[in-house]
């Protein structure tokens, strides 16, 4: 019993969106070493599958492969149906996400609304899927994985910053909705990562220095150290707590066009 008590998720189970690379894997790795069984989701069905396999094997934990684009309401609605069909969610980490880069008037409006339904519509489709069975159990956790851009708008990642901006406010929310119910939510704002997210945005990262980026691992780690604790709101590394109280003590307008010129660079 009291080693159950100091790790919480031996014989959980789990729901990791976007579980194929970066934050999302790392979360599915330390939470297997952790004894916690496994749904991993993302769109590339092959990358889960080696993951799986591995995790199986390393951690002797059950995962469950769901590929599916969430940026499909189909598919998503497969997503939402199979968490009713499944063994019960203990944790919902919501991860997956995407970001666009540019003028929001130059950019195709089809990739900003897929922008939207992956980083709002599915975590809240997903939440509220999961949410009813957590208080029944009176116990369950849901983080979402938002981003230090949630705390003040991107110019040239308009629909991005907006959607992380969102997903704070839900979270936020959430949790006073919740509070004495034994269900926990967590909103985790990282900073600059080491994952393939800047790439796949397009966006040069390569200028930052060295200590400002942190690792997947990393991020993962604090954020399910801090969900023990019970904590809110996560901004892991303090270059990144520094980061968050300039923008909360600085004047909006000039850090806002700031935030833009680097972007761009």
């Amino acid at each position: 019993m009291a080693a159950a008590a100091r790790n919480p998720f031996v014989g959980r189970r789990a729901m990791v969106t976007g579980a194929s690379a970066g934050i999302g894997r790392a979360f599915a790795e330390q939470l297997a070493a952790r004894g916690c069984h496994l749904v991993v989701v993302a769109r590339d069905g092959a990358r889960l599958d080696e993951l799986a396999t591995r995790l199986r094997a390393s951690a002797g934990v059950e995962v469950d492969v769901v590929p599916a684009d969430l940026t499909a309401s189909e598919e998503l609605r497969r997503v939402v149906n199979r968490l009713a069909a499944a063994p019960a969610i203990d944790l919902l980490v919501n991860n997956a996400g995407f970001s666009t880069l540019g003028k929001f008037a130059t950019l195709d409006v089809e990739r900003e609304a897929n922008e939207i339904a992956l980083n709002v519509v599915a975590p809240v489709r997903l939440t509220r899927a999961v949410l009813p069975g957590m208080l029944e159990r009176r116990r369950g956790a849901v983080i979402n994985v938002s981003s230090l851009a949630a705390f003040l708008p991107g110019p040239n990642l308009a629909t991005y910053s907006s959607t992380k901006a969102y997903l704070n406010s839900f979270t936020e929310a959430l949790h006073d909705e919740l509070r004495g119910t034994g269900v926990r939510v967590q909103v985790l704002c990282p900073g600059l990562t080491r994952t393939e997210f800047h790439q796949r945005a397009g966006i040069d990262a390569s200028g930052r220095p060295g200590f400002a980026w942190m690792s997947a691992d990393e991020v993962a780690r604090i954020s399910l150290e801090k969900l023990q604790k019970g904590s809110l709101v996560v901004v892991p590394g303090w270059m990144n707590q520094v980061f968050r109280f300039i923008l909360h003590v600085g004047p909006r307008g000039p850090l806002r066009r700031a935030n833009g010129r680097m972007v761009r660079q």
